[in-house]
């Protein structure tokens, strides 16, 4: 039965978070509090920041994670299913018709419609992921948000370094400041 549920959660993920990876987020936080047995607003922050280094997608990195927590290899395998398989599905379709839809400007504006849709879950992620990482029970964590400040100054001084500088500088200030648990 779990793996139906976990399949199922996925797929509602997987079909209702357009936009990519992060646009997931919110409904990753909705399913931590509804089955916080399968993943933790922690988890989902610590996985963010696995996700954003390593290679793949990061709602199928999620979906993975998620399911392998709640039933072992075979729910990360469920779950990734159930994540990727909307995707597939409307992917088919848009192909099977894309010649009819490709010049067609009521799409092209549906499309355009979505972004700020896409943009508010993105920013919900953002403030919730904030939350888990510089609050602690409501009250702000001063160092880490310090670093987060000094991190935004940086990014935005230094526009142009490469990506991969900033993701094994955050690795080596994620290992030299890393509180006890």
């Amino acid at each position: 039965m779990i793996y139906l549920a976990l399949f199922w959660e996925f797929f509602k993920i997987g079909l209702f978070s357009l936009g990519g990876g992060l646009a997931t987020l919110p409904f990753l936080y909705k399913l931590a509090e509804t089955h916080p047995h399968w993943i933790s607003a922690q988890a989902i922050a610590d996985m963010i920041a696995i996700s954003e280094s390593t290679p793949g997608p990061i709602g199928i990195n999620m979906a993975t994670f998620a399911g392998f927590q709640a039933a072992g290899a075979v729910g990360g395998v469920i779950a990734t299913l159930g994540e990727v398989t909307p995707s597939v599905i409307i992917i088919i379709l848009i192909a099977r018709f894309l010649t009819a839809f490709d010049k067609n400007q009521k799409v092209k504006d549906a499309f355009y419609g979505l972004r700020p849709a896409v943009v508010a879950l993105i920013t919900y992620a953002l403030l919730k992921l904030m939350g888990v990482t510089l609050l602690n029970g409501g009250a702000v964590l001063p160092i880490e948000t310090a670093l987060y400040a000094v991190l935004v100054c940086c990014v935005l001084v230094w526009k142009k370094v490469h990506p991969i500088i900033w993701i094994l500088a955050g690795a080596v200030a994620g290992l030299l400041f890393q509180l006890p648990s």
